[in-house]
């Protein structure tokens, strides 16, 4: 009898550990899946010809992930994340692990993290009425894009997941928060000290304040040697920089109706003799105004492309050396909750060219396209989030 109470003291103080480990470990499963069908009048013409109107199947923003924690101590807590693509058209795949996705810890001193992420810039801005991606996407006027984006890559664009990236947030102090993050420079393992554009970096800071329905942030990012071959007065063998911050603000009234604008300013030094600047501004209104049903409304206009040379910035479809480069765009769209986690839209955008200009709704490229053009569409989607 000895020896059997013997073994199970010893059975029970080898487990007692694991069992420890698993109940302060945790990992779970999470994901949003997004489909949009839309109707679009394209309205564009190419050598002459015009495009075809499309019907278009969107995935924008769709991912599946999991992620764990594990408490050290000491209130310190060990944290992953991988996320990855979840496009159910079969069309897309941008890799395991290749959406926000990082290792990191955890406590009162804030988190520290490793991984590819959303910069603060693009965490902190503020899209009240609109969505990033899709028809409905707001992210290539706002801020030149939104998009995964690999060191010394992606010029122009100011929303974005940036790989190789070392990030903070510190802990919130009375509602207020900071964020700062850069990126390692991998790219420049294979380049020597002449060539241009050989150490591209981001550096990307943020801060917010939350006081029940009040909410402002401001978002700083910088991108050095964003312009490979842009040899700089008394830095020839360095590339063009580029910068950019925004100003974002939202208030929740009574009623569930929530008012938010953002104002953003980016420029970039696209040749030795010339910065090319832009500024955005965007307004909306999201309103639950009756259960389960809601509207959202958005008008986001993007200013003309500025500069000694009028210079084409980044991936903005601009005609160098002319006026009249702005565009506008404008949306509505009612929302129908069918559960906590699963919501119905339809909805109505329109953009519009200035006759130097030549933005597409999101999903849309046409190499070589017309300037000028409206473009329209009419959209049905669902989101179902896990």
């Amino acid at each position: 009898m000895n020896k059997k109470l013997m073994a199970v003291a010893v059975a029970g103080a080898l487990a007692a550990p694991a069992v420890a480990m698993a109940q302060s470990s945790t990992v779970s499963v999470f994901g949003n899946l997004y489909v949009e069908y839309a109707f679009i009048n394209s309205g564009r013409a190419i050598n002459g010809v015009d495009t075809a109107n499309v019907d278009l199947l969107q995935t924008g923003g769709s991912e599946i992930g999991f992620r764990g924690e594990e408490k050290l101590g000491g209130g310190i807590s060990a944290w992953f994340q991988c996320a990855s693509t979840a496009d159910v058209r079969g069309q897309n795949a941008d890799g395991f692990c290749g959406r926000n996705s990082a290792v990191g810890l955890k406590g009162g001193f804030g988190n520290l993290f490793v991984g590819v992420w959303d910069t603060p810039f693009k965490r902190s801005i503020g899209n009240v009425g609109g969505r990033d991606t899709g028809v409905f996407g707001t992210a290539f006027l706002i801020s030149g894009n939104s998009t995964t984006t690999a060191d010394g890559t992606n010029a122009g664009v100011f929303k974005r997941r940036q790989t190789n990236s070392i990030n903070y947030d510190s802990p919130h102090f009375g509602g207020f928060q900071f964020m700062a993050m850069t990126s390692s420079t991998n790219s420049s393992t294979a380049t020597t000290t002449t060539s241009a554009g050989a150490k591209p970096r981001i550096i990307s800071l943020a801060g917010s304040y939350k006081a029940g329905p009040f909410d402002l942030a401001v978002g700083y990012e910088k991108h050095t040697n964003a312009y490979p071959n842009v040899a700089q007065p008394g830095l020839a063998t360095f590339a063009g920089d580029e910068e950019g911050y925004h100003v974002s603000a939202s208030y929740t009234l009574p009623r569930g109706l929530k008012l938010g604008a953002t104002f953003t300013e980016q420029e970039a030094d696209t040749t030795a003799a010339a910065t090319a600047k832009v500024k955005v501004y965007h307004v909306g209104a999201e309103w639950k105004f009756s259960g389960p049903h809601g509207v959202a409304l958005g008008y986001t206009n993007a200013d003309d492309v500025r500069g000694p040379a009028l210079a084409a910035m980044g991936a903005r479809p601009v005609a160098t050396g002319l006026d009249n480069t702005g565009a506008r765009l404008w949306q509505i769209r009612y929302l129908h909750d069918l559960s906590k986690r699963t919501q119905a839209q339809i909805g109505y955008v329109s953009l519009k060219n200035d006759s130097a200009a030549s933005y597409d709704l999101g999903g849309l490229a046409y190499a070589a396209a017309a300037s000028g053009a409206k473009q329209r569409a009419v959209a049905v989607s669902i989101t179902h989030r896990f």
